[in-house]
């Protein structure tokens, strides 16, 4: 038995030497004593990184630390856990007239102090001794620790405090994938809205229709998903990304990289940055150097343009018309309050504010002796009289989760004591804080989220359905400020609202205007996009739009078809309704045609009347005066009808015109060939010895001509008793107008008429040739012969012009052919013998004529 005790007492004399032995330099924290003690784990500055130097396994130097910048606006975050905990030990309700401590570290953004300082915590010594408790038996007080800033201090903090099972609540921003890197338990955090923040990017870019933007996210899985989700997101609503880069910089070949990158490439005029400002340090001084001063930046809420390291000037410059998101938060009552009343007399034994307050008041940090020297500076000054980039008295997003982390803390240790005190457990004379562990169930029934290697363990998630957007501005004062320009609600993917003061937004120095940020500008109206091999469907090249369809929106994937009674301007934006066109009378060619018409019907009139004056003429009556009469009664006819052609058609018009054409041509056609035939039988009729009386000439020439006639009566009958012709539109042919035409029915009765024409003009040359030869005096052959071939030329001719042309030229076509053949049948015809009957009538008696 004394050999155990010996050896117990040894043991514990061992774990008290080595737990002032270690030969690991001091970081020392802000402790304040509780009957419960909370951890807080910061950062306060970006450093250089770690140290140390090891030379063999005992032995360590140490270097002094570079500070490249002091993040003073970080140190809100440990005044709100001050802040939360001091109103916490107000209300003797909460912890049953117990209180809470705290023991405050800064980590900077080294992974090597977190874990340093997560050892101090567990074994209530500065510096650590791993796996040892140094405190006295019974005051192990720690119950829960807050920290880090990031995923990466947040999963080195999660290593060591995961072995001891303490809470530990991150305010960094929400990672999902953080359960994967712990192998134990994760941390809490607090559930961000990445749907609400992603929908909000996008509707913010579709209402300044930016639809060219650049991505910039930090070298970690929270970037990789990011780019991802909205990536997705932004391709779905027809918005491209112009490049996403990983921001960050470590050796002088990414260095080498971004300046080749930047010079190549140019920024698009709209960037989206997603991450801590923290996670771009390095990068922005080489963006600010090879870029341009007009962009706009969209940030998140975990971004803070005046944190970076740069002179405020110059962060104006080049962020001056940035727009961040931010989550909707309340103002956390009376906490500007308690900015305003910080001072270090307040709080003596806070380490970290003395090194923050020179710094913020510009006075000298140190002295001769290298001691922080506070006396230079202003011990009565106020925090809420500095410049927004040193110092900002509204409540930051991570403050925020800080102070509701505290709450949550106290709220589990209020629900375990309310057990404790209901179990009669509870005498604070034998007080003990509880083990860690035994928060963990009321933990998870608040408001707090975690994720694990097996699944998503989310608690009673509040999901901040309200973003506010804020405006990086210079005020009238001179002052920089974050300025709400608007805000974001979100209830469902179908209800969303997103409401923008635009009159408020400040777009900086260097815009005038709302900024355009695109690949390819705007395809203007009447132009349609094309895409370009080898880019993003927002790059494009613009095509004028095809005949006959239109573009009256700018950036159009397809042209719109006009319907068929419209057709499109010239800059084919918009279709206008054709205009009805057919060969009216008050055309040109309309007025032409009527007058030649009329004319050549008139001169026909006075042939007619000539012959009937001299109707005893021996030049008159032979070859039948009759015929002729019916001949130049039966031409006057063919120049009226073609009047009928000329009008908008009608159901009349259209069955009358080709009716009374084909008829009227068929009784001048036949009385043409009754005239051939009468030139062979009179010369037969008068020979001696003839049987042929002259009787039965003249019967057979009218028997000639009503066949001929009866004939094409007939296929006319037939035509409009099968398909006869009607009104029709032609919307095709002509652009920009209807035409108004007649619809021919049957082609093949059409076709049919002109063929039987054909026919009988072909027999009338045929006979006429043959009696070419008969005396000049009484013969009318060669005239006949020559008018058909006239007749015949017009008509062959008529049939590939008038299948060649459309609208009003196609009745042109057709009331031409039926003019220059009726024209030359007069003038072929009867021209010599009026020529003959006026000048030459003396020396034309029937003497002459018969020898």
């Amino acid at each position: 038995m004394k050999l155990l005790s010996l050896l117990i007492v040894l043991i514990i004399f061992q774990e008290q030497i080595f737990c002032f032995s270690l030969n690991i330099p001091a970081s020392p924290g802000y402790y304040q004593d509780g009957d419960f003690v909370i951890g807080g784990l910061f950062s306060l500055r970006v450093t250089s990184g770690d140290n140390r130097y090891t030379c063999n396994f005992n032995d360590t130097w140490y270097f002094p630390e570079f500070v490249y910048e002091d993040l003073t606006k970080n140190y809100q975050h440990m005044l709100a856990m001050v802040f939360a905990i001091e109103n916490i030990n107000k209300d003797q309700n909460i912890l049953f007239n117990m209180s809470l401590g705290f023991y405050l570290f800064n980590v900077d953004f080294i992974e090597v102090k977190a874990v340093e300082s997560s050892l101090a915590l567990l074994s209530g010594e500065s510096p650590p001794v791993p796996n040892y408790s140094c405190r006295p038996e019974k005051t192990d007080k720690l119950v829960a620790v807050i920290g880090g800033i990031s995923t990466g201090i947040s999963t080195q903090i999660s290593l060591v405090l995961s072995l001891y099972n303490v809470p530990q609540i991150s305010y960094a921003p929400f990672d999902q994938s953080l359960g994967t890197r712990v192998q134990l338990q994760s941390p809490y955090q607090f559930p961000s809205p990445t749907t609400v923040l992603y929908q909000g990017i996008i509707q913010l870019l579709l209402y300044f229709s930016w639809v060219w933007v650049g991505l910039l996210v930090p070298d970690d899985i929270r970037g990789e998903v990011f780019i991802r989700d909205i990536t997705e997101e932004m391709t779905n609503h027809g918005l491209c990304v112009a490049f996403a880069e990983k921001g960050e910089l470590y050796n002088a070949e990414d260095i080498e990289y971004w300046k080749t990158f930047l010079k190549r490439v140019p920024l698009p005029r709209v960037m989206l940055a997603f991450g801590v400002t923290h996670d771009f340090h390095t990068f922005f001084p080489i963006l600010s150097l090879y870029s341009t001063f007009d962009n706009v930046w969209i940030t998140t809420s975990d971004w803070y343009i005046t944190a970076l390291p740069f002179e405020q000037d110059l962060v104006y410059s080049y962020f001056s018309a940035g727009l961040s998101f931010s989550d909707h938060m309340n103002e956390i009552l009376g906490f500007k309050d308690f900015l305003g009343s910080v001072q270090p007399r307040k709080y003596p034994h806070d380490i970290f504010m003395q090194d923050v307050w020179s710094i913020i008041f510009e006075c000298p940090r140190f002295s001769e002796d290298n001691v922080t020297e506070l006396s230079q500076c202003e011990q009565n000054g106020s925090l809420s009289t500095r410049p927004l980039n040193v110092w900002d008295m509204n409540t930051s997003p991570p403050s925020y989760k800080v102070h509701a982390a505290v709450h949550a803390i106290a709220q589990a240790l209020h629900e375990e004591l309310s057990l404790r005190v209901e179990g009669g457990s509870l005498d604070k004379s034998v007080l003990q804080a509880p083990l860690p562990w035994k928060l963990h169930p009321f933990l998870q029934q608040g408001q707090l989220g975690r994720s694990s290697n097996t699944g998503n363990i989310m608690n009673k998630e509040v999901s901040a359905t309200k973003l506010d957007i804020f405006n990086y501005q210079s005020l009238t004062s001179g002052t920089k400020a974050q300025v709400k320009v608007g805000e974001f609600v979100f209830e469902s993917h179908r209800v969303q609202r997103l409401s923008l003061n635009e009159e408020l937004i400040t777009w900086g120095e260097n815009l005038s205007q709302t900024p355009v940020s695109v690949c390819s500008q705007s395809c203007p109206l009447g132009f349609r996009k094309t895409p370009v091999e080898g880019k993003p469907f927002c790059c494009f090249d613009c095509a004028l739009c095809p005949d006959g369809e239109i573009a009256n929106e700018t950036d159009m994937d397809h042209c719109i078809k006009c319907p068929e009674d419209q057709y499109p301007n010239k800059q084919r934006n918009q279709c206008l309704p054709k205009i009805k066109a057919f060969l009216s009378h008050e055309d040109t060619l309309g007025a032409v045609l009527t007058s030649v018409a009329i004319s050549l019907a008139a001169f026909s009139a006075m042939i007619l009347g000539l012959f009937i004056r001299y109707q005893d003429t021996p030049i008159v009556r032979a070859n039948n005066r009759n015929l002729s009469y019916l001949l130049l009664v039966s031409l006057m006819f063919c120049f009226f009808c073609s009047l009928i052609f000329i009008g908008q058609p009608s159901t009349v018009t259209c069955v009358l015109r080709q009716v009374i054409f084909g008829v009227v041509f068929s009784v001048a056609v036949s009385a043409i060939l009754a005239k051939t035939f009468i030139v062979v039988v009179v010369f037969k009729a008068i020979k001696p010895g003839s049987t042929l009386r002259m009787w039965m000439v003249t019967r057979l020439s009218n028997a000639i001509v009503c066949c001929g006639s009866i004939i094409q009566v007939c296929i006319c009958a037939v035509w409009l008793g099968t398909y006869p012709p009607f009104p029709d539109v032609d919307m095709q042919s002509e652009f920009g107008q209807i035409i108004l035409l007649c619809n021919e029915g049957s082609t093949l009765a059409f076709y049919c008429v002109l063929g039987y024409l054909g026919f009988l003009a072909s027999l009338s040359l045929l006979i006429a040739f043959l009696a070419r030869r008969l005396p000049d005096s009484f013969n009318e052959a060669k005239t006949i012969t020559f008018s058909m071939l006239v007749f015949c030329s017009v008509w062959i001719s008529f049939v590939p012009a008038y299948l060649s042309s459309k609208g009003k030229t196609m009745v042109a076509v057709e009331i031409l052919s039926i003019l220059a053949s009726s024209a030359g049948l007069l003038g072929c015809i009867f021209l010599p013998k009026c020529y003959v009957i006026l000048l030459k009538s003396g020396g034309h008696s029937r003497k002459k004529l018969l020898k």
